[in-house]
């Protein structure tokens, strides 16, 4: 049995270049790593990565089906992971499906029209998975991942 491959990164990757991240918030992710081994971080980004990409499935699917619930719930789920590694464009994207999920404008009130707020969960979501596509470039590159 072989040793456990050290995670290593490409210091070279601005990560704070990248609008989507927030450092304040994945520094103190990346604070977590040992000297020189950054399993641990990793770990937490490419779990990220799966979830969401489950996620993305799962909503596709619920727009499909009108199931407002089911979006303000993974929708409110995909913040709070995203929020947790300071990815705050996507982290706001999923506030947005997670407020017309709720019948909700963003500014809180209340939307009566489920079609409307459909529409709108509909862009915002490829928004979001936009936005997600390109910290996930980043963090791919940073963390040496040739996926």
């Amino acid at each position: 049995m072989s040793p456990p491959e050290e995670k290593t990164t490409d210091e070279t990757v601005d990560l704070g270049a990248c609008d989507g991240i927030d450092m304040n918030t994945f520094s103190q992710i990346l604070e977590m790593d040992e000297p020189g081994d950054h399993e641990f971080s990793y770990g937490i980004v490419f779990d990220f990565f799966d979830q969401v990409e489950e996620t993305f499935e799962t909503m596709d699917k619920n727009l499909e089906d009108k199931d407002l619930l089911g979006l303000y719930s993974l929708g409110h789920f995909l913040k709070g992971s995203s929020a947790t590694l300071g990815l705050v464009k996507v982290r706001d994207g999923c506030e947005k499906i997670q407020r017309y999920g709720k019948n909700e404008n963003l500014d809180g009130s209340p939307e009566k029209d489920s079609e409307l707020c459909l529409k709108r969960i509909g862009e915002a979501l490829k928004a979001v998975k936009t936005d997600f596509a390109e910290v996930e470039t980043v963090l791919r590159k940073y963390y040496n991942d040739k996926e």
